[in-house]
């Protein structure tokens, strides 16, 4: 029984460089929608954050926030700098928690706080585990280190 334990350990463990993959692709495809309509409607963005969420500073959130999710959409599809993007990306989903989404409850039919929710679970198990096998994060570390992300 220890040997089929141990086999099937090794074998569901082999699956983890595209379970990570996934992943990071499954988050790039969910900020990529509201990076290009920030990117494509900033000025809207910018008055959205001052007039309509009343946060402080809504130009420099505005910038922020696009910025943070323009790029965090490049770094997880290329899984380059994956960590150090997931945190940033964490504390955006946090705040559109807090701001937006709250307010209707759990729920993702009722655009509840269910979704962003899960993506900084996700982003959380990234920056706990990194970008895994198929990244270039991987890859940097292989060439320059010696070794992989563990």
């Amino acid at each position: 029984m220890n040997k089929l334990t141990q086999s099937l350990t090794k074998m569901f463990s082999s699956f983890q460089g595209l379970a990570l993959l996934l992943m990071r692709l499954t988050l790039a495809y969910g900020f990529y929608e509201p990076a290009i309509k920030k990117l494509a409607n900033f000025n809207d963005i910018v008055i959205w954050f001052d007039q309509g969420l009343h946060l402080p500073f809504p130009y420099a959130n505005a910038v922020l926030a696009t910025s943070t999710e323009a790029l965090g959409v490049i770094a997880l599809a290329l899984g380059l700098g994956t960590r150090f993007f997931a945190v940033p990306l964490m504390v955006v989903m946090t705040i559109a928690i807090s701001t937006v989404h709250w307010v209707n409850g759990f729920s993702a039919v009722e655009h509840g706080w269910e979704i962003p929710f899960y993506y900084f679970v996700m982003l959380f198990v990234l920056v706990g585990t990194g970008a895994g096998k198929y990244s270039m994060d991987e890859t940097f570390l292989k060439k320059y280190f010696g070794s992989g992300g563990k």
